[in-house]
């Protein structure tokens, strides 16, 4: 059975975005050689990377466009998008997953092949928080205080434990930080 794996950045005050659609000014203050090192590490290990499809949009929009080894990466790894509404997907390595998202994550978990990862994708990560198929979060805490945007963990039935399997500091004042989920 395939992990899922979350990997996003967060804000002290557990912002994921900021007060708009897209407003990632916040990653420049923890992105720098040590935070690219490790995208390209994790991008050995991604089987599949896991959109909802708004983060798959605005995904697609940038990386098409970007150059260098993360861009490289994104553009080659095998991508997934749950969505009510897409027809199709042109990004490179895109296939759509229809109908209720927790039962496609389920079907691609069975699949046989490297771990599934999450980027972004908050509405999408609650749900499958709620149905109990995320094995890992990965969040790199940028050292800021946004005061409003969008928060990484919305709002849950039921409290969801995790246990710290490592932290690790960057030299640009973040922190990385990997949970293991449940138990």
């Amino acid at each position: 059975m395939r992990r899922l794996i979350v990997w996003n950045l967060m804000t002290l005050d557990g912002y994921f975005e900021g007060r708009a659609p897209w407003d990632l000014g916040f990653h420049e203050t923890v992105w720098g050689d040590e935070l690219a090192a490790f995208s390209l590490e994790q991008g050995q290990e991604i089987g599949t990377l896991l959109f909802g499809r708004r983060t798959y949009e605005g995904m697609a929009g940038h990386w098409t466009k970007a150059t260098g080894a993360v861009a490289d990466m994104m553009n080659s790894v095998e991508k997934a998008v749950t969505t009510r509404t897409l027809e199709a997907a042109d990004w490179n390595n895109t296939r759509l997953l229809k109908g209720d998202a927790a039962d496609a994550v389920r079907g691609l978990k069975a699949e046989t092949g490297k771990d599934i990862y999450v980027f972004g994708s908050a509405d999408l990560l609650a749900s499958l928080l709620k149905a109990g198929l995320v094995d890992e979060y990965r969040v790199c805490v940028a050292p800021v205080v946004l005061g409003a945007g969008t928060p990484l963990f919305k709002s849950q039935d039921n409290e969801v434990h995790m246990h710290l399997a490592s932290a690790r500091p960057l030299k640009t004042g973040g922190v990385i930080l990997t949970y293991t989920v449940g138990g």
